[in-house]
């Protein structure tokens, strides 16, 4: 019989196990087929978290708690980011020295990356897609700022991101330095905040989740240009199993 809480423990040593779920030697995971969510705990002995974890992610954000939340101060520097096609989503990777102060706690910004549709949903519905900012502290404890994405106007970020991107595995780069900030609503300060999952396997349960309220508008056209290279990379909703999810205000 499987020792849940052993093995939960095991899965959260790992400081950046999104990284670690692509190292040599991981079982080879997708979004649809055999090797779809429903059968990741399956695949590999190191992702049975996404089976008997019971604080995984995304959720539906539904009933939630207003609370005062310490407030996200960003200290993200501008620079020419590369962008990868990991197989999985289009990613920015993060040169050291961008991070993320949450209370007391210190995260490095390490990549963002996108998800189509959007993985979170607010009362049962789900955005275009959804931008995930993922930060790690020393401790091996992960910070993911979440981005619903919809949409309207073109994003200048967003828009060079996809001029840029491949259309299968490889790596590009920006022409030149960008903020990651264009990618984030105007009103930083409103958003929901509960503990959670990795959204891919091996679903390590290490995440602090921050999941903006309002969402950031991008060209339809670029919505469309991700959807030729990724159709659908997001992970059915999971049950939020008595979990408190906080409302900053």
């Amino acid at each position: 019989m499987l020792d849940r809480r052993g093995f939960l423990i095991g899965a959260m040593a790992c400081p950046i196990c999104a990284a670690a779920a692509r190292g040599e030697g991981a079982a080879q995971w997708d979004y649809e087929g055999a090797e779809g969510p429903k059968d990741w705990g399956e695949l590999d002995p190191g992702y049975r978290a996404c089976s008997v974890g019971c604080q995984q992610s995304p959720i539906d954000i539904t009933e939630t708690i207003p609370a005062r939340l310490p407030w996200i101060s960003l200290n993200w520097r501008p620079q020419a980011f590369e962008i990868a096609n990991n197989g999985h989503t289009i990613q920015a990777n993060v040169a050291p020295g961008s991070f993320a102060q949450i209370g007391p706690n210190r995260y490095e910004l390490k990549q963002f990356h996108f998800h189509r549709p959007g993985e979170h949903a607010l009362n049962g519905k789900r955005t275009a897609m959804e931008a995930h900012f993922v930060h790690a502290n020393d401790q091996g404890k992960l910070a993911v700022l979440g981005v619903l994405m919809v949409a309207g106007p073109r994003n200048p970020l967003f828009a060079e991101i996809m001029k840029v991107a491949p259309s299968s595995p490889g790596e590009a780069k920006l022409k030149g330095p960008a903020y990651a900030q264009a990618l984030l609503p105007r009103r930083g300060g409103l958003f929901f905040r509960y503990e959670g999952s990795l959204t891919t396997p091996p679903c390590a349960e290490t995440v602090e989740w921050n999941v903006y309220l309002d969402p950031v508008a991008v060209a339809q056209a670029d919505i469309d240009a991700f959807a030729k290279i990724f159709a659908n990379n997001s992970r059915p909703l999971q049950p939020a199993n008595r979990r408190f999810i906080l409302r900053s205000f």
